[in-house]
């Protein structure tokens, strides 16, 4: 599947798109939403993250515009920050 593939849902696309984002590294959800095909939809990428239980996706890194962690449905932002700091230190 293409990324900007029209025929795939959205929130296929968004999952896709984090699918991608290297081990130490970050995405915003308005990058995450431009990438995959609607940049208005920075919201709608929290929505489809908040119900990602798939360990393949790894949603905590995707983070605010701000830098800040942001939601984080497996222990909260203070769980996400960890996993954040815990890459970044290894790569």
């Amino acid at each position: 599947m293409h990324i900007l593939d029209k025929s795939t849902s959205f929130a296929e696309r968004v999952r896709a798109v984090v699918a991608q984002i290297p081990k130490g590294e970050t995405m915003t959800y308005q990058q995450v939403a431009t990438k995959a095909g609607n940049a208005n939809a920075a919201r709608a990428v929290g929505t489809v993250m908040s119900k990602n239980f798939d360990p393949n996706i790894p949603c905590h890194r995707v983070v605010r515009s701000d830098g800040t962690p942001g939601g984080y449905n497996r222990g909260g932002s203070t769980r996400k920050a960890a996993l954040l700091q815990a890459e970044h230190s290894h790569t």
